[in-house]
């Protein structure tokens, strides 16, 4: 909260009736200087003028937004005397005629903002999402959802190869155990995840897992089912390490005839089934399965993916 100040230095500041309007128009809205002197009908030197001393007198507060500062009313930090004395100058001042056609003004600055926003999507809807990629990364839509997690939970990523999703999963949790059977692999993730305290590294195989019974909330097996020989196992593997209600996301592909893929990258399974899968977690102890599709990478060249989430039974 601004520290409070005497009554009759808050009378001082709002004694002008500029400074009162303006501070009408920013207990309602942020705008910048440009937008108060388009609402207010005033050259920039008075506006900035007054905003000074408002600011003197912790009236308005600023924050700077690229090159330029938007201004608006403490709202809540103002001491509760100068929130009962500026209720009794709104009241006052919002019922003038100046008052009204100053806001009747900055409602429409506002709308404006909103126009200009509205358009740019009316014209970019076919691109925005190679404009929203270029700006922001291929990743931004989906690795912040991994926020949803509990920041407390101890989570598995099982079969984590160069640790590309124990780093996506790692600020937002407690703690990830990240198990793989290859030393070259793990020493890519080592790397990677060298600077992440939340992070152990195991080496160990999916069929065996390295970890202790019901210490995990969540597990993570991303596209790595298709290289084992015993899925089912597997599965009931990750059963085993998470605790009663514990959820797994299984990640992998669908059925496909691409057999080349056996030779050149070491499949053993071309894809997966609904019933092969839903069998599995049903003798694994798993209830609340779900299977779903994913919405194909136009620039993706392999097999289509599905999602599978489990919850192990209580």
């Amino acid at each position: 909260m601004i520290q409070a100040r005497p009554i009759f230095d808050r009378l001082t500041a709002l004694a002008d009736p500029t400074r009162s309007r303006l501070l009408l128009l920013l207990d309602r809205h942020e705008l910048t200087v440009g937008e108060l002197c388009s609402a207010l009908q005033l050259p920039q030197s008075t506006v900035s003028r007054h905003l000074k001393t408002l600011a003197d007198e912790d009236w308005v507060v600023a924050r700077a937004e690229g090159t330029s500062r938007r201004y608006t009313m403490p709202g809540s930090a103002l001491d509760p005397g100068a929130r009962r004395l500026w209720h009794l100058v709104r009241d006052q001042v919002s019922v003038t005629p100046s008052a009204r056609h100053d806001l009747t003004r900055a409602e429409r600055i506002v709308h404006e903002r909103r126009t200009t926003s509205q358009s740019f999507f009316s014209t970019r809807a076919g691109q925005w999402d190679k404009l929203r990629s270029d700006l922001y990364g291929s990743s931004a839509d989906l690795t912040p959802l991994a926020a949803l997690l509990e920041p407390t939970w101890t989570v598995g990523d099982l079969g984590c190869g160069t640790g590309q999703t124990t780093a996506a999963l790692a600020p937002f949790v407690g703690n990830v155990i990240a198990v793989d059977e290859s030393s070259a692999m793990l020493g890519a993730a080592r790397k990677r995840l060298d600077a992440r305290d939340n992070v152990e590294l195991r080496s160990g195989s999916l069929e065996d897992l390295p970890i202790a019974d019901a210490s995990l909330d969540a597990a993570v097996l991303s596209l790595v089912l298709h290289f084992v020989v015993d899925p089912a196992r597997v599965i009931a593997e990750a059963a085993r390490v998470l605790r009663p209600g514990g959820r797994l996301l299984l990640v992998d592909m669908l059925p496909h005839e691409r057999d080349e893929y056996r030779a050149a990258m070491g499949h053993l399974w071309l894809g997966f089934s609904e019933q092969q899968l839903m069998g599995w977690f049903e003798d694994a102890g798993f209830d609340q399965t779900r299977i779903v599709p994913l919405s194909p990478d136009p620039q993706a060249k392999g097999p289509g993916l599905f999602a599978a989430r489990a919850v192990r039974s209580s």
